[in-house]
């Protein structure tokens, strides 16, 4: 069984960098659908990036406490293949939802081992990274490493998000072993701007690290 570690670029906000990652090697790309986030895009350019991308690519929708409707309304306008919920759900509200869920936890002084492991149970994954109340997500900052290996140990598909750089990745995923490693600030020019050379080197660094 293949051991190949996945890459997820997220924040992508045009149909130029959706391509620069699926051409790169990505295999998911993260459309951001919390308008407080730099990297927010709406549903009409989602959709269009969505469209252009090779079919193989996975389509993520990322969201912060979103209603039930509104996922369902936007995976069907997008056509996304995947949701990411980085809000106060439950673990029973990721039950009966319009498509896959992972479920993103932030790691910090509050976080609970048994209450992710609750989460794994019945999302199809969990994404660990170093967020914020304020900012769920993107924060460019580094979180526990040790800590997300403890999790790693018990789940089944885990992502590992936060503060990962062409510079760091490698180490990352020798410490966690991840299923896959999700990036957005650290291959970038700009807020919501990928950068081609850096999201080669990232993902290269992957591959060679897999």
């Amino acid at each position: 069984m293949s051991t190949r570690v996945r890459v997820k670029v997220c924040g992508i906000t045009s149909v130029e960098d959706g391509l620069m990652a699926a051409h790169a090697g990505a295999e998911a790309v993260g459309f951001v659908f919390w308008s407080a986030s730099p990297r927010a895009v709406d549903v009409e350019t989602a959709r269009r990036i969505a469209q252009a991308l090779p079919p193989f690519v996975t389509r993520v929708g990322v969201f912060v406490d979103a209603s039930r409707e509104e996922l369902a309304c936007v995976a069907e306008a997008v056509g996304l293949d995947m949701l990411q919920l980085h809000g106060q759900e439950s673990p029973e509200d990721l039950e009966r939802l319009p498509r896959r869920a992972l479920k993103a936890l932030r790691v910090d002084a509050s976080f609970s081992l048994e209450l992710a492991t609750r989460y794994a149970e019945r999302a199809c994954g969990l994404l660990l990274d170093a967020g914020s109340a304020a900012q769920p997500g993107g924060t460019g900052r580094v979180c526990d490493w040790d800590v997300v290996r403890r999790v790693r140990e018990r789940v089944e598909t885990l992502v590992l998000a936060g503060g990962l750089t062409p510079a760091n990745v490698a180490e990352a995923i020798a410490t966690v072993g991840p299923t896959a490693v999700d990036v957005s600030s650290g291959v970038e020019a700009g807020p919501g701007k990928k950068d081609a050379v850096k999201l080669r080197e990232f993902i290269e660094a992957v591959r060679h690290a897999g």
